[in-house]
Parts: C-alpha cells; structure tokens; sequence
C-alpha cells in the first residue's frame, strides 16, 4: 500500500525468527562518538549473536584507518543473514511501538517507509518531508559507502508530525494494540528502557492510518498550496544519505520510478507526545584555550560572563530562559574542575546563535576540534579529561513547524529527541534489493 500524496509506503518489515531485543538491538550510530568504552560493551553483550550490531557502523569509529573493512564486514553480515534464515518472511505492515524511557516516560512511534521523492533536505524546501537542521553535504559521502550495495536497513531516523488531535499515531497505535499482534516486547541493553511493538494489520487500524494523515494534510497545508507533513527529527543525515543513494540510482538506470532504494524505514513520532522531551544539542571543543574562546564568545554574542561558579549555579543558569539564552561552560582549571556562564539577552532559539560564533573561532583555530554530545553526564566527563565543554539551553518545542517553516532548517545539531540513551535503537529491517 503506497500514498504519494503522503510521503510515506506501507514497508515489509522484516525481523528476526526470535528477536532476543537486549542483544538484537543497538543504539543509533551516532550516539556516544566520544565513547568507544560503550560500543566495547554492546559488542560483549552481542557475542556471537546475530545482532544490528554488525549491521550498522558506530561513528565513533569512522576515523578509524579500518573503515573500509568495517564497511565490507556489514555488507558481508547483512548477506549472510538473509543466508542463514535469521529473518523471518517479511510483511507488508506499518509498526506500532511505545518505548518506556529511564524517567518512566512511554513514547509512541509509528514505523513506516518515507518515500525519498517526497523529501528535501535544502533550506526554505516545501517538499512534503523536510530536514530541520542544517544538511552537511561533506557528511553524506562515508554514509553513502555504507548504504551504497548494502542488502538490508534498519531505521534510527525518526520524523516529527504536527497532529494535536493525537490521531495518526496515538490512535492508530491504540487500535493496533487491539487488533494487531505483539511483534517484539523487551529491555534494550545498557539502561535503553523498554520497547513493545504491535503489527498494524487489521483494516479499521490500517483506515484509521489514512484518515489520520488525510486530517494532517490539511491541517497542515499552507496558504500557498504546500504541505508540511513531516520534519525530520533524528537521522537528518542518515535521510539525506538515503536520497543521495536513490538520486544515484536513478540517474544509472534512466526510467526506472519504484526500487527499494527510494524508501527508507523511519519512526514518526507526534510532537505533541507528552513523552517526547526536546534537549539540546551540547558542544564540547578540544584544545581551545577557554579564556580566549570565552572572551571570543562574549564579543560575539554579548552578554555578562561569570566565572568561578559551582556546578550547580552554572546548570540552573544555563535552564533559566526568561530573560535570554544562558551558556554554560565546564573546563579544567588550576588541577580542577571549573564552571562559568554567559549570560545572554538572545531571544531566539540560542543554537542558531552560537554555532555561528563557534564557527568563526574554529576558522580562527584550526587545531581546535569540536564534537557535539547529547547528555549532559558526558559533557561533565569530557571536561574532566581536559575538553572544554559547552552547555546548551532548553529547547522550546512549540511552534517548531513555524518556525521551520519561517526560517527554513536550524544549524547542525541543533536540539535532539531526548537524552542519548533515548534514541532510537535499530530493531527492525527492511531489504534494499
């Protein structure tokens, strides 16, 4: 079953014979980059188990000189279970799933197709499904090594949909339990929570899909005739990955309209979901001087700069948004750990401010590097090893889409869904051949 008109497909999910969650299933790619101690983990848990471990390449290893092989070994797994019978036959069905976070919060998600034709990762895009952050087309080319030939996906995209009425996956989820069967119940390994998904099988949930997004459609549709169905959450790059593959492909076989490759398996999730926690996207910089990045930043972005702070001081800071964006800074001074803020009159999202700025003093700076870390527990741990580790304001969820519409896509790594430890674990697959 296929609808253009919404950007999505139905897909044939295909999932393993007996799917053991604690060891099928790993977190998305590019979490932990600064932590190759956690993957060492995953990979003892897996074993010799079939898992999506060996199916996907943790970004924490991509400057590693053994990527190639890295790249090989998946496309060799992925074959090899499709060999070896892991999967079960596949079904045309979409997914209901809720995940029970470590706050004891239950998020609900609908695992369908994105239909790539339907997607634009361009700022200002009014294409059905649109990117939220900047695109680094740099980004795209070692994501395309791994898609490019590879026999199966499993999604960590995850695809944000206006829908107050709660009805396209709330209600279509709530008739799935009823009607559907249980596909996979378990705990995800190191402290990932709980995953339940349910088959959407039965014609009155299948109905209640269509009507629903009929309903967002239109609630969605601009005075100019475009339509906003989608904004993608998580796995912006992972996405545009997909439709640099599927752009490729068509243009080698001229003609060719329906493949595989022009679908790509993600997670919509409504942003209205009462579960669905917006966080900042921290940064960490190494080999900065701190007094020369914090006096830069000052000039850049005005405000008040208070150093010497207890941890505690800086944290309520950084969270207080009434009167601007407050930045915190965590770095070693002096043999310890030392804390500061800037406070700031910025009125918008703070991101769109300071990833500028950073840019600048990194031009400046060449040997400084930067990463960006999702969980504030990491950036503590990253100062402690002698980085300098920025901390990001709360992000403000409503009016999102307008904002997007408005100003077209955020800097990289502007926010995320959630700590890092709630992201989206691969589970599911789907064949690209």
């Amino acid at each position: 079953m296929k609808s253009e008109k919404y950007g999505i497909e139905i897909p044939e999910i295909l999932l393993p014979t007996k799917v053991d969650v604690a060891k099928w299933s790993v977190i998305a790619c590019d979490q932990y980059t600064q932590d190759a101690a956690y993957w060492k983990k995953a990979a003892e848990i897996v074993g010799s188990e079939p898992s999506t471990l060996n199916l996907i390449f943790p970004e924490v290893y991509l400057d590693d000189s053994g990527k190639d092989e890295r790249i090989q070994k998946i496309h060799a797994a992925m074959e090899q279970y499709i060999a070896d019978g892991v999967f079960a036959a596949g079904e045309k069905e979409a997914m209901y799933v809720e995940r029970t976070v470590k706050n004891g919060k239950k998020r609900a998600g609908l695992v369908v197709a994105v239909d790539l034709d339907a997607y634009d990762w361009t700022s200002k895009s009014r294409a059905l499904i649109r990117a939220t952050e900047a695109t680094i087309p740099e980004r795209i080319p070692p994501r395309k090594a791994i898609r490019d030939g590879a026999a199966l996906e499993s999604p960590h995209i995850m695809l944000l949909v206006n829908d107050k009425a709660r009805a396209l996956v709330e209600e279509t989820g709530r008739i799935a339990k009823m009607d559907g069967e249980t596909a996979y119940d378990g705990d995800f390994m190191l402290s990932g929570g709980h995953i339940s998904g349910w088959k959407v099988k039965s014609e009155r949930a299948k109905h209640q899909l269509f009507t629903a997004l009929e309903s967002v459609k239109t609630a969605n549709t601009a005075a100019d005739g475009s339509v906003f169905m989608f904004a993608v959450g998580d796995g912006n790059h992972s996405l545009a990955t997909a439709k640099a593959v599927w752009e490729d492909f068509k243009a080698k076989n001229p003609g060719v309209t329906d493949h595989p490759l022009r679908y790509a398996l993600a997670e919509i999730v409504n942003i209205y979901d009462d579960a669905l926690d917006f966080k900042p996207i921290h940064r960490v910089l190494f080999g900065a001087d701190t007094q020369k990045l914090l006096s830069f930043l000052q000039k850049e972005l005005g405000g008040t700069l208070s150093v010497g702070l207890p941890e505690s001081e800086m944290q309520n800071a950084v969270n207080t948004t009434a009167n601007g964006a407050n930045f915190g800074f965590s770095y070693r001074a002096d043999g310890a750990l030392s804390h500061a803020v800037l406070s700031s009159s910025i009125a918008e999202l703070a991101v769109s401010r300071l990833q500028p700025a950073l840019d600048a003093f990194l031009r400046e700076n060449p040997a400084v590097k930067i990463d960006y870390i999702h969980g504030e527990d990491e950036l503590f741990r990253l100062a402690h090893e002698g980085a300098l580790s920025i901390f990001l304001p709360p992000i403000q969820k409503d009016g999102f889409f307008a904002t997007i519409v408005s100003t077209g896509t955020l800097p990289r790594k502007s926010f995320s869904m959630g700590e890092a430890d709630e992201k989206r674990f691969y589970l599911e697959c789907r064949a690209l051949r």
